[in-house]
């Protein structure tokens, strides 16, 4: 029997709390439901529920039968030179993308590497290991200083998204929001060149007209956010771009510009790619 590692009741409980689930009507909790896909994850879930880290995210790419086309693979620092790094990327899909990139980072660094991501996704057994989950609400929000710091101490490399969330289709374009300064004070601060990443992909027309919606009327909650499981289904056996750049010194970043234009200059350069 397949156990329900994925449980959009129990979520919505933990998040609002037993007075307010009441409150929730249940086909908007079978709607839910059908959206994240929950019964079909937790069929792959259970199907891979020995494997953790790394092979968990090799795992993930066999399932959704990504082909990865991967230029500049040499850019990436060798995994005995005795350094640590700070990997960057844009953030076009918001899920499948992260999957992608942790699966090629974590095999060419035999693991030894960890995400910033959002806590949700901390529901995922394979993944968890892997994870420092951010939650910007809550008392979760008030760690997130000393979460990041104590990710940047260890002995990991990190994999970020300095966007936060996922790109927006604007003006025909698609791209992400201005990248936010804390991997380059933290790169800067510890030491750790960066070394930026382009993803080539793309969501449904659908996600970003619904995303530009959501940023426009509702700004505090990221409705678009709930649709990108449904999303990732909809990119299933697709090809993908991933092109790495030569790592950037992290002495490049100097007094020249202040950390906020360093992370737009190095958010340029990864879109150069």
């Amino acid at each position: 029997m397949i156990e329900k590692t994925i449980d959009i009741e129990k979520i919505l409980r933990g998040k609002l709390g037993d007075g307010r689930m009441k409150f929730v009507p249940s086909c908007m909790v079978n709607w839910l439901k059908k959206i994240v896909h929950q019964d079909e994850v937790n069929a792959f879930l259970w199907e891979s529920r020995e494997l953790t880290g790394t092979p968990w995210l090799e795992a993930c790419v066999r399932y959704l039968k990504m082909d990865l086309q991967i230029e500049g693979l040499d850019n990436l620092p060798k995994k005995d030179d005795g350094r640590l790094y700070t990997f960057v990327s844009n953030h076009p899909l918001g899920g499948i993308d992260g999957v992608a990139l942790g699966s090629i980072i974590g095999r060419h660094y035999d693991g030894n590497f960890r995400y910033l991501v959002n806590d949700l996704l901390m529901n995922l057994p394979g993944l968890a290991p892997v994870c420092i989950p951010i939650n910007k609400t809550g008392r979760q929000g008030r760690d997130f200083p000393a979460m990041v710091e104590a990710g940047f101490q260890s002995d990991n490399h990190m994999l970020m998204f300095p966007a936060g969330i996922c790109s927006r289709k604007r003006n025909g374009v698609i791209r992400d929001i201005p990248w936010k300064k804390t991997f380059i004070t933290k790169s800067i601060q510890y030491q750790r060149d960066v070394v930026p990443i382009h993803f080539e992909g793309e969501n449904s027309k659908f996600f970003y007209r619904l995303a530009n919606f959501s940023d426009t009327y509702i700004k505090k909650v990221n409705i678009a956010m709930i649709f990108l499981v449904d999303e990732m289904y909809k990119n299933v056996n697709k090809s993908f771009r991933i092109t790495i750049g030569k790592p950037i010194p992290w002495q490049t970043f100097d007094k020249s510009k202040n950390h906020n234009e360093w992370a737009q200059w190095v958010q340029d350069k990864a879109y150069s790619l």
